[in-house]
């Protein structure tokens, strides 16, 4: 039904056709990131220090690329220690990450 230009509204009513169905809205769906050096701060905390530390000796910086929006975040090991001091809460807990991201 798709490939024949039918909206996901008229597939439901085509589906769910006696069941008076009443659509509550529609969204249109956004290409937005939410990628930061934040979230990558949040994902290096994840690791075992020693982990982060081998990374960096061996590549002499920190580079990951977010898989959703191609943008790329580098971090020399100044940057990265700077960071990790300055890290507050928890970042397995996202209220932690959140309410640290929103000061």
């Amino acid at each position: 039904m798709l490939l024949t230009g039918k909206m996901p509204v008229d597939i439901c009513s085509v589906v769910l056709e006696g069941l008076d169905m009443k659509p509550l809205g529609q969204v249109t769906p956004k290409l937005v990131c939410e990628c930061s050096e934040d979230r990558l701060i949040r994902a290096l905390r994840l690791l075992p220090r020693g982990e982060v530390d081998r990374i960096i000796m061996e590549e002499e910086k920190i580079e990951a690329r977010c898989e959703f929006c191609g943008k790329v975040y580098r971090m020399g090991p100044k940057d990265v220690a700077k960071k990790f001091e300055e890290a507050k809460g928890d970042p397995a807990l996202d209220d932690d990450f959140q309410s640290n991201n929103l000061q």
